[in-house]
């Protein structure tokens, strides 16, 4: 699985606010394929909650769908409803992604993307990352904030599923390039 605990596991009831009318169970594709919304806000907020198994722990828009429209990516609000800093921006919510990505990270993918990638072109990306990510907080913020590039890290690889949620919602992160051939290789071989 991935390298550390997730950002559930983070805990800092600061009280920060959360972002402005950026996220919001709004609905919306990012990636430039017609908009087949087969559900409305409050459907894909029972559907989210059932892919996550949970609710969520803060504001979300759906980023990526598949053809039928079920959600694929969120895009997370840089703040937790309670405050807390929010690192993953693009979460992979799609059952089929996750178990695809999760057999690649139990073969050693990490290490393997790491190699081919390279750090200097993951470092790179991870600033990239934040960048997008801190355009979502207000100038006037004070308090903690997310730190860090995809999924929270600054240097390597800490989960291919958040580069791949990236990758898919536009982003250009080499890791979610290299995964998309992966499973592309995978799949023509089964």
């Amino acid at each position: 699985g991935c390298r550390y605990p997730g950002p559930e596991t983070i805990r800092n009831p600061t009280g920060c606010p959360r972002s402005r009318g950026l996220y919001g169970h709004q609905i919306r594709n990012i990636v430039g394929e017609a908009n087949l919304m087969a559900e409305g806000p409050m459907e894909d907020a029972v559907t989210i909650e059932k892919l996550l198994g949970r609710k969520p722990q803060g504001e979300y828009e759906v980023a990526v769908r598949r053809v039928d429209g079920t959600p694929r990516v969120i895009k997370n609000a840089p703040f937790l409803d309670d405050g807390t800093p929010m690192p993953t921006t693009y979460w992979l919510v799609d059952p089929e992604d996750r178990l695809r990505i999760s057999r690649l990270e139990s073969t050693g993918a990490i290490d393997e993307a790491e190699t081919e990638i390279g750090l200097d072109r993951l470092n790179e990306s991870h600033l990239h990352y934040e960048e997008e990510r801190n355009k979502a907080i207000g100038k006037d913020h004070k308090g903690p904030r997310p730190s860090g590039g995809v999924g929270g890290t600054r240097r390597g690889i800490k989960c291919l599923h958040a580069h791949y949620a990236w990758f898919l919602a536009g982003g250009n992160d080499p890791v979610g390039a290299w995964i998309e051939n992966r499973l592309k290789l995978e799949k023509e071989i089964n």
